[in-house]
């Protein structure tokens, strides 16, 4: 499964190239992270539950980052272990670029699974994979842009904080 595709993001190239270097806003951004650690140096160990299909598993793996242009690209590889449902793996190379109003961010993916996620059929796989994708890049773009004039405040509070981070330094 391959897919790709790009998203504007109202920020400058050196927030978004921290957000994707930072371990607690991969946890924001992975859809069922239940925690992530380590570094971009040594490589990020993650614990995701996710639901395909009828297939429910909490998987464990590890995602490294290589080929990394400072602020311009980078590769996220990723490999997940989710017990009997089977194995998730996949890559994305990820570009930055100035923009007109922030930073624009392209992505092409591929992903692979086995085991008795495999079984269920690619059409099934295939959307997960996608949706999975752009739920993170959605995720990404709303945590370092921060609230949008129509989120509730509970909301708003939760978003952009990784624009305060960024600017404390």
């Amino acid at each position: 499964m391959q897919m790709s595709g790009e998203r504007l993001i109202q920020a400058d190239r050196e927030t978004v190239w921290a957000a994707l270097l930072s371990a607690e806003v991969l946890k924001e951004c992975v859809p069922g992270a239940q925690e992530v650690s380590g570094t971009p140096e040594d490589g990020f160990e993650a614990t995701v539950v996710q639901k395909v299909g009828p297939v429910k598993a909490t998987f464990k793996g590890v995602v490294t980052l290589t080929d990394m242009v400072e602020k311009e690209s980078l590769r996220l590889d990723g490999e997940g272990k989710g017990g009997a449902a089977g194995f998730a793996k996949g890559g994305a190379d990820v570009r930055l670029e100035e923009a007109e109003g922030g930073t624009r961010l392209s992505y092409d993916v591929e992903a692979k699974v086995g085991g008795k996620l495999a079984q269920l059929g690619s059409r099934i796989v295939d959307g997960f994979a996608k949706k999975m994708a752009d739920q993170f890049f959605a995720r990404l773009e709303e945590v370092i842009e921060g609230p949008k004039e129509d989120d509730d405040t509970e909301q708003a509070e939760k978003k952009g904080w990784l624009k305060r981070l960024v600017k404390k330094d």
